[in-house]
């Protein structure tokens, strides 16, 4: 199938590339053209410099970028895919965004026959690298049935959650409860640090039962042993619970550990780990320590 790969960050450039090594003919669009030259020359394909040239004669296009108003601009932005795309084709966007700006894009895609859909992705950039992302979907059952067998390449869990918004929607579910999880793992290791017990051991142990989860499987030595750089950045865990606070805020639900974490995360920024990954809330706990 002829496709098109908007945004080739650290999770769009691998997934273009498992639409490649799965025989698509793929062309690819970065705002930074070099890392489109950089992508063809390790898969082959082909790059070009709007994301209206990139999406000529594709029949899905999907897109991975930064937040709401840059999925704006390479969608119905002056050189936007929109405008290079036809009726009866397929927009699918990976970009971790608000249900508010997917219903937006739903409705203009209609106006021109296009169907579009919501599909944040989760796994992190090992999750993108290996094709083992779990996919969360919204949108029109006709559309997602046509895309899903080409979402598989790069993931191994794709499912259709409800109408426009919903994978937005279940991507926010997703990360309300990662930052509760991580929060009360740093407690945790940080507990048993001034406890004087073996944090490693502890682990082993709790690992087995109740308490296990992926971020203590995954992230447990890293985190005691304060290397921070393994996965998604703290800035763009932010951006994500600030969307998830403003979906709170206009639904009317109560998110108070995921708004006390948000804040923790800040705190996180202020000692100078914008980038490193979620697991860093330890840092801020052990900062502590050693003022006290």
């Amino acid at each position: 199938m002829k496709v098109a790969f908007l945004g080739l960050g650290v999770m769009g450039y691998p997934m273009a590339g498992h639409l490649k090594k799965a025989g698509h003919e793929v062309t690819v669009y970065n705002r930074t053209a070099a890392k489109a030259e950089k992508w063809v020359a390790e898969y082959g394909g082909a790059s070009a410099p709007t994301p209206k040239q990139a999406v000529a004669g594709a029949e899905i296009v999907f897109a991975c970028v930064g937040n709401d108003d840059d999925l704006r601009e390479v969608v119905t932005g002056p050189d936007g895919a929109y405008h290079g795309m036809e009726s009866g084709t397929v927009f699918v966007d990976h970009t971790t965004a608000s249900a508010e700006v997917a219903r937006e894009l739903y409705a203009a895609g209609a106006e021109r026959g296009i169907a579009f859909i919501d599909a944040p992705i989760s796994g992190g950039q090992a999750g993108a690298e290996n094709g083992v992302l779990t996919v969360m979907c919204g949108g029109d059952e006709a559309a997602f049935a046509k895309a899903e067998p080409v979402i598989d390449c790069f993931a191994r869990s794709v499912k259709l959650l409800g109408g426009s918004g919903a994978g937005q929607l279940t991507k926010m579910v997703n990360q309300i409860c990662i930052a509760g999880l991580v929060e009360g793992l740093s407690e945790g290791i940080h507990f048993a640090k001034a406890a004087g017990l073996d944090p490693e051991a502890v682990i082993e142990v709790i690992s087995k039962g109740a308490a296990q989860s992926w971020q203590m499987e995954n992230r447990y030595k890293t985190m005691i042993e304060g290397e921070f750089n393994h996965g998604f950045a703290v800035d763009w865990m932010r951006k994500d619970l600030g969307i998830c606070l403003a979906e709170a805020r206009r639904n009317g639900s109560s998110l108070p550990v995921t708004a006390l974490v948000d804040q923790f995360y800040g705190e996180v920024q202020s000692m100078g780990g914008n980038r490193w990954d979620t697991s860093s809330l330890i840092a801020r706990l052990e900062s502590f320590n050693k003022k006290n």
